[in-house]
């Protein structure tokens, strides 16, 4: 897999076991790039930037892109020996946008999230656009790719999570949530939002409230917004 981005770069740096070549801009200018691949025993290569562009498949590389292994996954049982303190996870119900799974990654982890739970079909997983937008945030938390996203969930309310789901039917207002027990946070399609045996799962719903015009707020911002809730609620200052 070709990831790439400065920020990605930084993550993978230090772990020459997951790297297998780099490719680097011709005459790029960031020395902290080039200082940080003098010590690196894997092939490092330097090219121009319509080769750099056709690698990446894309012109947002930064300068930097790099061959690497596949990022690892765990299994829900995995995924849940990873808490550090209540629990927190993060369920996608359909995200399709790469952009907006990387976004959230990356406010999972400034949030303390324990890990996040992708589905293996008809949604975005951890392409190079997605860790990219994860600012490296993919390589920090764990993930678990699952292909049946309410079973999944009935597991978690069977080892005591409570689950709550995103959306403006029969939710309470975000704020008066109960989120200082075991929770996984699920959020909907951008477009449907979750699907109908997903909303089954759900313990309770949280909405947003839409003062202008418009309806709904992008998922990875309705994410974010939720998340620094709980966090606020949690750590009280």
């Amino acid at each position: 897999m070709i990831v790439y981005g400065k920020n990605v770069w930084s993550q993978i740096q230090n772990d020459e076991q997951s790297i297998e070549n780099v490719y680097v801009l011709q005459g790029l200018k960031d020395h902290r790039v080039w200082n940080s691949l003098k010590e690196l025993s894997c092939p490092v290569k330097v090219v121009s930037k319509k080769e750099l562009d056709a690698i990446a498949k894309c012109e947002h590389h930064q300068g930097i892109a790099a061959r690497v292994k596949e990022i690892p996954t765990y299994s829900i049982e995995e995924l849940l020996k990873k808490k550090k303190g209540t629990g927190l996870y993060v369920a996608l119900d359909g995200i399709q946008d790469p952009h907006n799974v990387g976004a959230i990654l990356r406010t999972c982890d400034c949030a303390g999230v324990d890990g996040v739970i992708l589905c293996k079909h008809n949604s975005a997983g951890l392409t190079p656009a997605a860790i990219k937008a994860s600012t490296g945030a993919a390589y920090t938390i764990p993930v678990s790719i699952v292909t049946n996203l309410s079973q999944t969930l009935k597991k978690m309310k069977e080892e005591g999570y409570w689950i709550v789901g995103s959306d403006m039917d029969h939710a309470r207002d975000y704020r008066k949530g109960i989120y200082d027990v075991p929770l996984v946070l699920v959020i909907g399609s951008e477009g449907k939002g979750m699907s109908p045996v997903v909303k089954k799962q759900c313990d309770y719903m949280v909405c947003l409230p839409m003062a202008g015009t418009i309806t709904s707020l992008n998922a990875s911002v309705a994410c974010a917004i939720l998340l620094y809730e709980i966090y606020g609620q949690r750590n009280p200052v």
